[in-house]
Order: C-alpha cells, then structure tokens, then sequence
C-alpha cells in the first residue's frame, strides 16, 4: 500500500505562481476559459449539465391575468344541504313541491355533481358539470342555464 499524495497546493508553498509560468499568463479570463458561465453553451457544457441540467430552455408557461377568469363553484350536494336555510332568508322559492334556486344571487357560477341530491330542485345558473344536470334530473328537478 503507498502512501498518500502530497495535495499540490501545499507541495507549490513558497512558490510565486504555483507552476504557471509567468504571473502574466493565468491572470485573466481569456486564460480561465471565461467568467462566470461564459463558455456554458461550449466548453463549459459538462459542469452546466452537471450543475443544473435545467439552465437552458423554456419550461412551463403562466398565462396573461387579463385571461385569467374566477369561476365561483359550488356542489349540487352543497346546495341541496342549504335549501332550507335558503327558504328561510328569501333566497330561494317554491313552485309545487321544487325549490327554485337562482345560482346567480348566491355569487355561484358553475354548479358542480358533487354529493347527492334528496329532493327536487330547479337551479338556475350560468353552467353546469354533466354530472350535476344528471342528479338533478334524477331527483325530479330541473338545471336552467340562465345568463343573469
């Protein structure tokens, strides 16, 4: 077994320009390869690569806030735990044995299928899910796109 290397730092002590040559030759970044990450697209691919492999090109996109649009939703289950409390305030109504509820007075956009309705209700909204026309119309009420 041999013995370890002596590290070249310590072995160049006392020496001016560490093997070099001339202190002129290693002193500027033409003689570096560049500074900073000059050389990252050529010569200095492999410590990019190494480093963060995800430096160059684009990755994922945000869209513009002016497209941006809040859509308020709620669940068909949601509404139809509330309806009594909706009676009771005024916010809903009654033809026969349906609850009328308008989507839009609740500040409610796109009613979702989510939950389970018990009882008939027509709900007038902007937009609905399949799956909320399909519950709604299986419990023997009705969904009514309405623009308000």
């Amino acid at each position: 077994m041999s013995g370890s290397k002596k590290k070249k730092s310590r072995s160049k002590r006392g020496s001016r320009t560490h093997g070099g040559g001339s202190t002129k030759k290693r002193r500027h970044s033409g003689n570096k390869g560049g500074k900073g990450l000059a050389g990252s697209h050529k010569h200095g691919w492999m410590k990019i690569n190494r480093e963060s492999p995800k430096h160059f090109g684009k990755y994922g996109f945000k869209r513009p806030s002016q497209i941006q649009k809040e859509v308020n939703v709620a669940n068909v289950g949601e509404i139809d735990e509330y309806a009594d409390e909706l009676l009771e305030k005024g916010l809903a109504g009654k033809e026969g044995d349906e609850i009328v509820i308008d989507a839009s007075d609740l500040e409610i956009d796109k009613v979702l299928g989510g939950g389970q309705v018990t009882r008939p209700m027509r709900i007038i909204a902007k937009e609905f899910s399949g799956k909320a026309k399909e519950k709604l119309e299986e419990s023997g009420g009705t969904a009514a796109t309405g623009e308000s």
